[in-house]
């Protein structure tokens, strides 16, 4: 997937957002430089990923992105919380405890603020996606982590088996 593909994908759970955002698992950035592009331009990001090659390719993305060297699956440290948004593009299938790891992530949000989720739908656990996140399973995980109105945004086949799916939820306001 490149940059345009994904920037089409997230639109619509990205919109109306902006300021401080963490792009979780970020790899070598297609969806961080699609966060980028979709987000006012005065917006942060916090690029965050555990694969020091994969940060020397975020460091080059520009001022407003600032990688991060970091295990999502465990607790770490930003420089700046609460979070606006936070994305999590094929990151989240990695996790076996994904109840936890979300819970634990929503809790960057400040009140209102959203989880985006790129994910497969219909496809079986493989190497590449040791534990999928079926979106029928969507909702019910993001109410675990605290989160509400949990919704699917958009849907594409994937390249690969099943189909991608966008799932957005926002922690409850004050």
């Amino acid at each position: 997937m490149d940059q345009r593909e994904a920037e089409k994908l997230i639109r619509e759970a990205v919109a109306g957002s902006g300021g401080l955002w963490a792009d979780i698992g970020a790899g070598t950035g297609t969806f961080t430089a699609a966060l980028r592009a979709l987000l006012p331009r005065e917006s942060r990001i916090y690029a965050v990923d555990n694969d020091l090659a994969a940060l020397s390719v975020l460091q080059k993305l520009g001022d407003n992105v600032i990688a991060v060297h970091a295990d999502f699956s465990r607790a770490f440290d930003l420089p700046e919380s609460p979070l606006d948004g936070m994305l999590l593009a094929n990151a989240l299938h990695f996790v076996r405890d994904q109840d936890g790891v979300l819970r634990r992530l929503a809790g960057l949000l400040r009140p209102g603020g959203r989880i985006v989720i790129v994910e497969y739908d219909r496809r079986a656990a493989s190497r590449w996606v040791p534990h999928p996140v079926d979106a029928g399973r969507w909702p019910q995980l993001a109410r675990g982590a605290g989160l509400e109105n949990p919704r699917i945004t958009n849907r594409r086949p994937s390249r690969y088996a099943g189909e991608l799916y966008v799932g957005v939820a926002e922690r409850p306001g004050d």
